[in-house]
């Protein structure tokens, strides 16, 4: 069966171009082109894509507050961002939402296609870019502040959480523990990395500036 594809793209053209080229290759077909967030959340449930090639960048709702919303009521779907952004906080706040992949628009046709093989196999498709600004920010990351390496694994994915927004609620219910457990998770979080709040948190682990 054919891979099926759906693309959000508020380009009116590039969206055209792109649903062409998908529906070019024998083993995908595109079942939906959309050119907002709105719409294709509207559209997923009767669509059923296999793979959602979503772009960042659109009216109105982002991409990523997108993803965010949608996956969690469409595990089956995995998410490919598809932007012409190369800002590695946005590739991993992008993840953190739920995207599976993360490539550039100035992706050829055959990687695109590839990718899209990829993710639907259990990958987690990046273009090369993208995959080189990840590795070069985790190190800066772990350079920046060596504390990080004193957190444990829920930690550093309870940190991740609350740079991507989530409160304290969210974070519980995403993990399935209570309210307690985070706070004492968090507690932690904080006295490993030698800060007093949310926001020096993120800012110690994710290299922002203060202020």
């Amino acid at each position: 069966m054919a891979i099926r594809v759906a693309l959000v793209e508020d380009d009116a053209e590039l969206r055209k171009l792109t649903a062409s080229i998908l529906n070019f290759f024998d083993d995908m077909e595109c079942v939906g082109a959309y050119d907002s967030a709105e719409t294709f959340s509207q559209a997923i449930a009767a669509a059923r894509p296999d793979v959602a090639l979503m772009d960042i960048g659109l009216p109105g709702e982002d991409g990523i507050t997108c993803v965010r919303k949608l996956k969690p009521l469409h595990q089956h779907t995995q998410f490919v961002m598809l932007t012409a952004q190369n800002d590695p906080q946005k590739t991993f706040t992008a993840l953190q939402a739920g995207a599976t992949g993360y490539l550039l628009k100035t992706a050829p046709p055959e990687k695109i296609a590839e990718a899209i093989r990829e993710v639907v196999a259990g990958g987690s498709p990046m273009s090369a870019a993208i995959a080189r600004l990840v590795v070069e920010s985790f190190q800066q990351n772990e350079s920046q502040a060596p504390e990080l390496a004193r957190l444990t694994k829920t930690e550093r994915e309870i940190l991740d959480d609350l740079e991507a927004g989530y409160s304290y609620k969210e974070i519980a219910a995403r993990r399935f523990v209570d309210m307690s457990t985070v706070q004492s998770h968090i507690r932690h979080i904080y006295e490993k990395l030698e800060v007093h709040s949310r926001t020096e948190a993120v800012n110690k682990a994710f290299g922002r500036k203060k202020g």
